[in-house]
């Protein structure tokens, strides 16, 4: 699989849905007319008090349209935004892109956040701030976000300011991504997890983890000289990450690998 060139200047859907079609998850042409139906859709919405307008979009995406999580939650149909846009199924990233660019439709901004193993919105209206659970699109208190992060973090993590800050496209495609690719390891297909590691470092490149993730898909299609490059690449650039010995046994291991196939 050839790898995808990636842009810094990013355009939704439009990207969300080439990156679907170049691994094989989804059609970008279905999916655009998809999205083209529902962005004329929406526009019967708006009204005046943007309160109103909100919530109006809300009892339609939820409600009217239907959308909702997808079960199994950790798959590639969960975390494609073509196939969220087609199904009305997704998880709580896809969810909560579809919602912000339809939003953006009605002159409404909603802002993602990215909590750990979540994705969120933020509204600013009149001074008045909402935080919007993609899920089934509830309002969220500060203290039911924390929760969220001490679900997946361990109850004693702390709540960051950082969760409030809103991310841009780039960080939202990229967390996609991430989800693509976990689905893709979960459902055992390694050659689509392997062209997300590459898309990833196109705009990481000094994320080392993805270094060490990549190693790990490659050992699992029998790649073993990609996998111990990339091994070694963490193990030189990562000399007091708290897993190096671990990493450094792993490499031992595939350059014996490495010497038995030869």
């Amino acid at each position: 699989m050839t790898t995808l060139p990636l842009k810094n200047e990013i355009k939704l859907p439009e990207m969300a849905f080439e990156i679907g079609a170049h691994l094989n998850f989804s059609k970008a042409e279905s999916a655009n007319w998809a999205w083209l139906e529902l962005a004329g859709s929406v526009l019967s919405h708006y009204v005046v008090d943007r309160h109103e307008r909100l919530a109006g979009l809300l009892r339609w995406f939820y409600q009217d349209l239907g959308f909702c999580i997808r079960q199994p939650y950790f798959s590639v149909e969960a975390a494609d935004l073509g196939t969220c846009i087609s199904t009305r199924q997704g998880n709580s990233t896809t969810l909560a892109t579809v919602l912000m660019l339809l939003a953006k439709q009605l002159d409404l901004k909603l802002e993602p956040l990215l909590l750990p193993g979540t994705t969120v919105l933020c509204s600013r209206i009149d001074g008045v701030v909402k935080y919007i659970d993609t899920m089934n699109g509830s309002e969220l208190t500060r203290h039911q976000l924390h929760v969220l992060v001490r679900g997946e973090l361990g109850n004693g993590v702390p709540f960051k300011a950082s969760y409030l800050k809103p991310v841009s496209l780039k960080r939202l495609v990229s967390r996609m991504i991430h989800e693509l690719k976990a689905g893709c390891i979960v459902s055992h297909k390694f050659e689509p997890a392997l062209e997300c590691c590459n898309l990833l470092l196109q705009w990481h490149p000094d994320d080392l983890n993805l270094n060490r993730e990549r190693a790990f898909i490659a050992q699992q299609l029998g790649c073993i000289n990609v996998a111990a490059a990339d091994l070694k690449h963490f193990v030189d650039n990562s000399p007091h990450d708290p897993v190096i010995e671990l990493v450094k046994m792993q490499l031992k291991e595939l350059r014996e690998e490495q010497e038995i196939y030869h």
